[in-house]
């Protein structure tokens, strides 16, 4: 990881970000995929593997998870919202074949499992 420091306009130090190599990042995304927390004697490990601080391995774990964090809630929003259009679909169609069923004349001597279906859809929308 490269970190310098930085004099702003008024010539005082500041830090700059830490840019990680590619092989860094990729060590560190590999871990992640293990295991999303990291105890201090694996992050030790790791940091010194990678010639960073354990600070960095840290901060670094805790961004990742915000950022997995994020994508995980908006998958379940978007699954959730694909299967109440599709139950809503579905709530539709079913009530268009009971309409349906509801305007067709009934035989009085075969159709009982109808009659009570079609009695019960008629008392709750009353």
């Amino acid at each position: 990881a490269q970190t310098g420091m930085v004099l702003d306009k008024d010539g005082k130090k500041k830090h700059s970000r830490p840019t990680f190599s590619g092989q860094q990042i990729f060590a560190l995304e590999k871990t992640f995929e293990q295991t999303k927390y990291l105890a201090g004697p694996e992050r030790a490990r790791l940091a010194y593997s990678l010639g960073m601080t354990e600070s960095q391995v840290k901060v670094w774990f805790q961004n990742r998870r915000t950022k997995w964090r994020k994508r995980h809630a908006a998958e379940m929003a978007s699954a959730k919202k694909k299967h109440d259009s599709e139950t809503e679909k579905l709530k539709e169609s079913s009530d268009n074949e009971d309409d349906d069923e509801y305007n067709k004349p009934l035989d009085p001597n075969s159709d009982d499992e109808k009659i009570t279906r079609l009695l019960k859809k008629h008392k709750s929308t009353n």
